[in-house]
């Protein structure tokens, strides 16, 4: 697969359950095709946003096997298969290989905090069982550790299958430098803004796109400003990323965001459930307030 095709907006699609905590197959598969619909380059299955942290092992796998069938190849699909184990990754890793995945996301190990060595032994050894290109997923502030640019670095120098990064660091210099080193000797090293409203400053580093939940929201938004970005219509960038800016405090309604993406989502038209794995709890009422609120000086602004 051409790593051209890992390029662009890959928004993190929520893993949409009913009141029990089942796979909601129809709300997923509306959601799914929403995504491809609106204009997507591919997208992101069992990220953080896809609750694959509060998950059976089994149902994992579910999510896993029904998005890909759902999406049937019609944008690239790119799995999370982080576990605090280096064993366990690789088997999700294994899994997503069979599904034919366009590429697997791992983030470091959490729980306990690992030296630089083992970091990097970590990353070194999925990727070298598995023939999935692997993107880095570096989020310190969910996984109390940053894997380090010189672990980033190293693993760019010594490892063809890691192919690129997710930086959801609040830091744009962080992704800066992470071009800088790794460009400069592998140009081709895909690196996606984890954090929406970074997602034009990577593009102008030299950057290959986003990974912004809001897309699930207004495509119109984060997908405009790729867009925007690639014609050189610098004018319509600038305008929407100030849009971003006012729908960007949707993140800090409520920790962690899940429930708040898919009240969101449905208060912008699509009916679906928006129910949230335990021990998450469902948004309160004067919250979903807040997330329409926020939409509504969206929609006001169009």
């Amino acid at each position: 697969m051409s790593l051209n095709l890992l390029k662009g907006i890959f928004p993190p699609v929520p893993t949409i359950v009913d009141e029990h905590g089942t796979l909601d197959r129809m709300g997923m598969g509306k959601l799914i095709d929403k995504v491809i619909n609106d204009g997507a380059h591919g997208m992101l299955i069992l990220g953080s946003g896809g609750e694959f942290c509060h998950m059976s092992h089994e149902m994992r796998l579910e999510v896993a096997e029904f998005a890909m069938q759902h999406v049937a190849g019609r944008v690239p699909v790119m799995l999370g298969i982080a576990a605090p184990g280096t064993a366990e990754t690789i088997e999700y890793g294994k899994h997503a290989e069979k599904l034919g995945a366009a590429a697997v996301l791992v983030v470091n190990p959490y729980y306990a905090l690992l030296n630089s060595d083992s970091i990097y032994h970590h990353y070194r050894t999925v990727a070298e069982n598995l023939a999935v290109p692997v993107l880095l997923y570096n989020f310190p502030a969910l996984t109390g550790q940053d894997i380090g640019l010189d672990v980033i670095t190293r693993l760019a120098k010594d490892v063809p299958n890691i192919v690129g990064i997710k930086d959801t660091i609040d830091n744009i210099s962080h992704t800066r430098e992470v071009i800088n080193r790794v460009h400069a000797f592998r140009p081709d090293f895909i690196v996606f803004s984890g954090f929406d409203e970074y997602l034009l400053d990577t593009l102008i580093l030299g950057g290959s796109g986003g990974i912004p939940a809001t897309f699930n929201i207004a495509p119109e938004v984060t997908g405009g400003i790729y867009q925007a970005f690639i014609d050189k219509d610098y004018e319509t960038a600038f305008a929407l990323q100030r849009k971003l800016a006012k729908l960007s405090p949707l993140y800090a309604i409520e920790s962690p965001f899940f429930g708040v993406i898919k009240e969101a989502i449905k208060a912008a038209g699509l009916d679906i459930s928006t129910h949230v794995l335990s021990p998450v709890q469902s948004l309160s009422e004067e919250k979903i307030s807040e997330v329409k609120k926020i939409l509504n000086i969206l929609h006001l602004e169009k």
